[in-house]
C-alpha cells in the first residue's frame, strides 16, 4: 500500500478535512444499521449503534488520517486514490473485528454491519472525491471558461488525454479544448475522457474552421516532420495558432504543467524516435571507463550524457578547448552522478600528453569524435586538417591498441564520400586507415559515419537565427544545396548503439531521412521567429570552397548492409591494405607545412574521388528521395557478407 505517513503537518484544510471524514463514518454507520435492520432499528441495537460509534470514527479517523486522506486533493483524484481508498477502508473493517472480537464483550454489531459499513465507506468517500474532480473539470470550465482560446489536440493519446484533463482543470490555462484529431481511422466519431475525435490531421484546417478553433496543439512526435510543416503552413494562411506540447511519456513528473510552446526546427525536421537496445549499451558502458575525445563539442559532449545514463565506472572528457571543456565539466558536476568524471585539456596530436591519459587510466572504449569539421576553414588551412583529423585519428587509435582499449568508435562524415573539400578528404583517410589497422589490431575499431548534426556548434541553423535576430538578410550559398540532418541526441545514441553492435572493421551509416534544401530551412527558421517569408532577405552567395549541392553517405562501390536496427546500416566497403594507407598518409603528412596548392596536388592523386574546389561540385550525383540509397541494385563483383549483428 502506497501511502503518505503520519506524520504530516495537520493544517487548517487536513484538520477541515479530517471533520468531514468523521461526518461520513458516523452517517455512514448508522446507515449500514439501518439497512441490516431494513431501516427499523431495534432498542438494543440502538444501544450498540451508540455505544460503539465514538470507537469506529475514531480508529477509522486515525488510519484515514496516516494513511493521508486528509492531505490529498479532491481534485485531482486519480485512480490511485481510489485503491488508496480501498486498502485503508479494508484495514479499518479489519481493526474493527478484531477489536469486536478481543474486547467487544456483550456489544457485538451484527457482521453485516461492518460489511456494508466498509461498501458504503468506499463509496461515499469515492462518490465525494469524484464529485470535486467533475466539479473541476466539467462543471467549471462551464462557469469560468468563457472567453478561452478554442483548441484542437493532434493525438488522442495517453498525453492527449492527460493534457485535455489539465487544460479543463487549471483555470490559469487558457485554452478550451473542443476536440481530437488522429491518425487512427477507428477512433474517428468516438470520445475520449468525454472530448470527441473528429478526424485525421490531414483534415486540421478545416475543421479547426469549422469550429472556429484558435489553436492546434500537437504532442510532440505524432505528426513527422513535413507532416507538422505542412500543417504549420496551412494554419499560417488562416491564422491559427500551432503550438507543441512534449509528450507524456518525455516528463519526468506524472502531475505536471502542460509546457505549451512554439515549435522549433526540430519538430519539422523530427522522424520517428530513435529506439535503443539499452541492454546492449549498459553492457557495453556500464561499470567501463570511457574517453571521449572532442567532449566539449556538440557530438562529443551529447556521446557523454549519453553514455553518463549507462553508469561507466569512469568518464574522461579530452578536449583541447578549455572554455568548451569547462561548461561541460560543470554541467555533468551539477548531474551529482555516481560515474567519476576527469576532464582533461589534451590535443590528440600531442603523443606524450595522449600517452599519459591512456597510461594513467587504460580506458575500456574510446569515443573518438575530436575534429576539424568546418568545411571552408580547412580549405584555408588543408595541413591543420590532415594533422588533427588523419595524423591525429592515427596516432590516438595505435595508441588505444597499445594500451588494451576494447572498442574504438571514430566518428565519421558523410563529407568523406566522394569529397570536394579537404575537411572530407582527411576524414575519408582516417576512416581508410581506422579500417585498415581494425584487421592487424586487437582492438575492435568501429567508424559510424553520418551527415549534419541539427543545432550543433558553428552549423547553419544558429548562424540563420542569428542573422533573423539582426533583420537579415540570410545568407545561403545555393538556391538546390541540399543536406542530411539528425538531431544531436539522434545522432549520439545511434552511435552507442553501433558501438554495442559492432564486431570490428564496420563502417556503420546512420538512416539520415530525406535530405533538406537549406533555403527551406531558412524559410522554416523565418515563420517560427514569428515572421513571414517575405520579411527576411535571403541573398545566395555562391558555393564555398569545397562545398557541394547534395551529400552522399556511401561510395559507388560500396554497398549498405541493413542491420537489425532500422536506423543503422553497414557499409561493405572498398579493402585497403594498412602498407597502402600509410604510405598514403606519410606521403600527405610530409607536404603538411608547404604551400595549399602542393598540398591538393598530392591529395589528389592519393585520393581518385577527390574533386578539387572549382571542379564542378554540382556534377556530385543527388540521393534519390525514396531512400533508395539504402537498398541499392546488387552490382557485379564479390556479395557481401552476411549481416552478423543482433540487438
Amino acid at each position: 500500500m502506497s501511502s503518505t505517513l503520519f506524520p504530516q503537518r495537520p493544517t487548517k484544510r487536513a484538520v477541515a478535512v479530517l471533520f468531514l471524514h468523521a461526518i461520513v463514518f458516523v452517517l455512514v454507520y448508522w446507515f449500514a444499521f439501518s439497512v441490516r435492520n431494513d431501516f427499523s432499528i431495534p432498542a438494543e441495537d440502538w444501544r450498540t449503534l451508540w455505544l460503539t460509534l465514538p470507537g469506529v470514527v475514531i480508529l477509522k479517523s486515525i488510519i484515514f488520517y496516516y494513511y493521508g486522506h486528509c492531505h490529498r486533493s479532491w481534485y485531482s483524484v486519480s485512480f490511485s486514490d481510489l485503491v488508496a481508498l480501498f486498502h485503508s477502508a479494508t484495514l479499518a473493517v479489519l481493526f474493527l473485528l478484531a477489536f469486536d472480537r478481543l474486547f467487544g464483550h456483550n456489544l457485538h454489531p451484527p457482521r453485516g454491519v461492518f460489511l456494508l459499513d466498509w461498501a458504503m465507506t468506499i463509496l461515499v468517500l469515492g462518490g465525494l472525491r469524484a464529485v470535486g474532480r467533475m466539479s473541476r473539470e466539467e462543471l467549471s470550465p462551464r462557469l469560468w471558461r468563457t472567453g478561452y482560446r478554442k483548441a484542437l489536440i493532434v493525438g488522442a493519446n495517453q498525453s492527449g488525454e492527460t493534457l485535455a484533463r489539465h487544460l479543463l482543470s487549471d483555470r490559469r490555462l487558457k485554452y478550451q479544448p473542443v476536440g481530437y484529431l488522429d491518425h487512427d481511422e477507428s477512433r474517428e466519431g468516438s470520445t475520449v475522457g468525454g472530448i470527441p475525435v473528429f478526424g485525421d490531421p490531414i483534415d486540421a484546417l478545416s475543421i479547426a474552421t469549422r469550429l472556429g478553433v484558435e489553436d492546434i496543439l500537437v504532442i510532440s512526435g505524432v505528426l513527422t516532420g513535413p507532416q507538422l510543416r505542412s500543417l504549420m503552413e496551412s494554419c499560417g494562411t488562416a491564422n491559427i495558432a500551432l503550438k507543441v506540447i512534449p509528450a507524456y511519456d518525455d516528463l519526468l513528473a506524472s502531475n505536471y504543467t502542460p509546457q505549451i510552446r512554439d515549435i522549433d526546427i526540430n519538430d519539422l525536421l523530427r522522424r520517428e524516435p530513435v529506439q535503443l537496445n539499452s541492454d546492449a549499451i549498459s553492457n557495453l558502458i556500464a561499470g567501463r571507463i570511457v574517453m571521449v575525445t572532442g567532449a566539449g563539442g556538440s557530438i562529443g559532449s551529447e556521446i557523454c550524457r549519453q553514455a553518463l545514463k549507462f553508469r561507466p565506472k569512469m568518464l574522461l572528457l579530452v578536449e583541447q578547448a578549455e572554455n568548451s571543456l569547462f561548461l561541460v565539466e560543470q554541467e555533468f558536476r551539477a548531474l551529482r552522478t555516481e560515474s567519476v568524471v576527469i576532464p582533461y585539456i589534451a590535443d590528440i596530436t600531442d603523443k606524450a600528453r595522449m600517452n599519459q591519459i591512456f597510461g594513467e587510466h587504460r580506458p575500456s572504449i574510446v569515443f573518438h569524435a575530436a575534429a576539424h569539421k568546418h568545411v571552408p576553414m580547412m580549405e584555408y588551412n588543408p595541413g591543420e586538417a590532415i594533422k588533427n583529423n588523419v595524423l591525429g585519428t592515427r596516432q590516438l587509435a595505435e595508441l588505444a591498441d597499445e594500451h588494451g582499449v576494447q572498442e574504438f568508435v571514430m566518428i565519421s562524415t558523410d563529407k568523406a564520400v566522394n569529397p570536394t573539400s579537404i575537411m572530407g578528404v582527411s576524414k575519408q583517410l582516417a576512416e581508410r586507415f581506422v579500417h585498415a589497422f581494425s584487421e592487424v589490431a586487437s582492438t575492435k575499431f568501429v567508424v559510424v559515419r553520418f551527415g549534419n548534426v541539427l543545432a550543433s556548434n558553428g552549423s547553419v541553423v544558429p548562424i540563420f537565427q542569428e542573422q533573423i535576430r539582426r533583420g537579415g538578410p540570410i545568407t545561403v550559398t545555393h538556391p538546390e544545396i541540399e543536406r542530411f540532418f539528425m538531431t544531436i541526441p539522434e545522432a549520439s545514441q545511434l552511435v552507442l548503439q553501433a558501438a554495442a553492435m559492432g564486431k570490428g572493421g564496420e563502417i556503420f551509416v546512420l538512416d539520415m531521412g530525406e535530405s533538406v534544401r537549406i533555403v527551406d530551412l531558412a524559410r522554416d527558421l523565418v515563420r517560427l521567429s514569428g515572421l513571414k517569408p517575405d520579411d527576411i532577405d535571403i541573398v545566395f552567395t555562391g558555393l564555398r570552397p569545397g562545398e557541394k549541392l547534395y551529400e552522399e553517405l556511401y561510395f559507388d562501390d560500396e554497398e549498405m548492409q541493413p542491420t537489425p536496427h532500422p536506423k543503422l546500416f553497414v557499409a561493405y566497403h572498398r579493402p585497403y591494405t594498412l602498407a597502402d594507407v600509410q604510405t598514403a598518409i606519410t606521403a600527405v603528412a610530409a607536404l603538411m607545412h608547404e604551400p595549399a596548392d602542393v598540398l591538393r596536388l598530392k591529395i589528389k592523386e592519393l585520393v581518385a574521388e577527390y574533386a578539387e574546389p572549382g571542379t564542378s561540385p554540382e556534377g556530385v550525383t543527388k540521393p534519390l528521395a525514396d531512400n533508395s540509397v539504402y537498398a541499392p541494385t546488387r552490382r557485379a563483383g564479390p556479395a557481401p557478407p552476411e549481416p552478423r549483428y543482433v540487438l
